[in-house]
């Protein structure tokens, strides 16, 4: 499983690496240290903290800067779900939850699972997956 450092995740749910510091400190977030004593996030359970953050059950007034998306999402796969020919993958990017409708063989030849840093780009009507 892939892990994250504090300021992977920070970007990744688009705060500052001081306020994702501060969560871990305070607990809301596990983190774990490396060979080199760098704190990282499970990808799991970043890819679960962004959705509670998401949903109201985390960031304080202020935290999630607004800024003009564009077209590109960077974020974190929070969900996969496969069919026999199709599939479904959400990414959760700071704010922004997108769902993206694809072939199953495109899921499985970009390694996407919940954990795993992903960029979703949005043109007209549809939505893009590029992985990190």
């Amino acid at each position: 499983m892939q892990s994250y450092t504090i300021g992977q995740a920070a970007r990744l749910l688009g705060v500052s690496p001081d306020t994702a510091r501060r969560w871990a400190d305070a607990g809301r977030v596990a983190t774990h240290r490396d060979e080199g004593g760098r704190r990282l996030i499970d990808g799991r359970d970043l890819a679960a903290f962004s959705v509670e953050i998401a949903q109201g059950g985390g960031a304080a007034e202020g935290d999630v800067p607004y800024t003009s998306a564009r077209n590109a999402f960077p974020g974190i796969v929070t969900a996969v779900k496969l069919g026999d020919v199709a599939a479904q993958v959400e990414i959760q990017a700071g704010p922004h939850r997108l769902v993206s409708l694809l072939t199953r063989e495109a899921v499985e030849e970009l390694g996407l699972e919940v954990g795993v840093e992903a960029t979703a780009r949005v043109k007209s009507t549809s939505v893009h997956i590029d992985r990190a």
